[in-house]
């Protein structure tokens, strides 16, 4: 046994990849599919409410409880067989019941989900299908008939798969009974599982279809908004050209709108790339079936190709059309943006110009005074040394106006040196 530690998520990893097993069916043998999608979004979702509504089913059998953090489950339900799978944005119930009834896809057969439980579901339903699985016997092979009597004509897709053990067929429309019908005509010699594994994918078209449609309706509503935001942003860019009216003013605007657009993309952000992952499941599902054309009728993938497919492209185009013009709306508020800088720039030019000259005069203003101020101090000052050599006079033989004009020059030297020596100072 070797001693290395094992890494603590190792095999949950592992055993996440045998979590969902396909059911094995025998047939004939029946399904009753329904898929729920909350109200909330994926972040906001409330599990807890789906696996309690799971229970309450189980509970009615008195069937075995999945464990307490488990996103799927599969056992026995009194006669019959349920596998319950949480999803990302939905929940599916898929009931195996061992027999088909005599009506093909009688609406009773749904009755096995009660009434009150549907009304009490957490979400609103998705889709729902009901699946008929029939063995054909060897020499005998009246499918078409059924086929023409099963499911409407225009719409019908048949193909046959996996190399030819199977036939499976549906008109993706919602009958009656408000379900889709599908069928599976299996033919000798093929196994349970693989019975059950046409089935899991017939079902995961179905829902993985309905998934990436929702992205349509928002597709077009969003597609009708830029049709108004567009020519919003192409006079706002025209303004630019001819400038007919602020540089600000029209930044403003185009702000504006580029707000509008970076809100509309976050919210449609997460609705489109599910949209994109959907579609990639729907035609990877097909892909896996092998599908061969069976009586001349179109293939599962000629009716995603003609009757899908434009859908994902309204959805894609709409996407691409937004993001066309956020990135328009992005560039032009940059390019008007650095008009407003430099604009800016000149206008700061023009002022810093102004205050240098300002400045200037200022600094010329405080010469004059600086030299008015010499002479005011000078006055002063001749006049306190005055008083001080006035007893000198008679000693030097000398007139006190005599005295006081001998050293005026210096004192005004003197003051004019302590001032320059002031200003040096403060300047440094």
């Amino acid at each position: 046994m070797s001693s290395i530690e094992d890494h603590p998520l190792r095999y949950m990893l592992t055993n996440e990849l045998h979590a969902r097993p396909f059911p094995e069916l025998e047939p004939p043998c029946h399904a009753a599919f329904l898929a729920i999608k909350p109200p909330k979004d994926a972040v906001n979702r409330d599990r807890n409410a789906d696996r309690a509504h799971l229970i309450n089913l189980l509970d009615r059998f008195g069937a075995q409880h999945p464990k307490p953090d488990d996103t799927h489950f599969f056992g026995k339900m009194g006669r019959h067989k349920i596998k319950w799978e949480s999803h990302t944005e939905f929940v599916t119930y898929t009931i195996f019941t061992p027999f088909v009834a005599d009506r093909p896809f009688d609406p009773a057969m749904f009755e096995v989900f009660p009434d009150d439980w549907l009304e009490q579901a957490p979400g609103k339903r998705l889709t729902s299908a009901l699946i008929r699985v029939e063995q054909l016997q060897d020499g005998r092979d009246d499918i078409e008939d059924r086929l023409a009597e099963w499911f409407v004509p225009e719409s019908l897709s048949a193909s046959s798969i996996l190399d030819n053990a199977a036939v499976m067929a549906t008109d993706f429309r919602i009958d009656s009974g408000g379900h889709m019908r599908m069928a599976v005509f299996a033919r000798p010699g093929i196994g349970a599982r693989r019975v059950g594994r046409v089935v899991q994918r017939m079902t995961e078209i179905e829902t993985y279809k309905a998934m990436s449609m929702l992205g349509l309706p928002r597709a077009r509503m969003l597609k009708a908004r830029l049709a108004e935001i567009d020519p919003q942003l192409s006079d706002l860019m025209a303004e630019m050209s001819v400038g007919m009216r602020g540089a600000e003013e029209t930044l403003s605007h185009l702000l504006d709108v580029s707000t509008e657009l970076e809100l509309i993309q976050a919210q449609s952000a997460y609705r489109f790339s599910a949209t994109v992952a959907y579609e990639a499941l729907v035609h990877q599902r097909i892909e896996v079936l092998r599908e061969e054309r069976f009586a001349h009728r179109q293939t599962f993938r000629e009716f995603m190709m003609r009757r899908y497919d434009p859908s994902m492209r309204t959805v894609k185009a709409a996407e691409a059309q937004l993001d066309s013009m956020t990135r328009r709306a992005v560039r032009a508020a940059n390019l008007l943006r650095t008009s407003v800088d430099v604009e800016r720039s000149a206008q700061n030019q023009k002022l810093l110009e102004s205050m240098d000259r300002r400045a200037d005069m200022q600094l010329r203003l405080q010469r004059t005074v600086e030299g008015l101020s010499i002479v005011a101090i000078s006055y002063y000052a001749v006049s306190l040394v005055s008083y001080l050599i006035y007893p000198l006079a008679d000693a030097v033989d000398m007139s006190k106006g005599m005295l006081t004009a001998i050293v005026t020059p210096f004192v005004v030297f003197a003051v004019w040196l302590m001032i320059r020596r002031i200003r040096k100072e403060i300047e440094h």
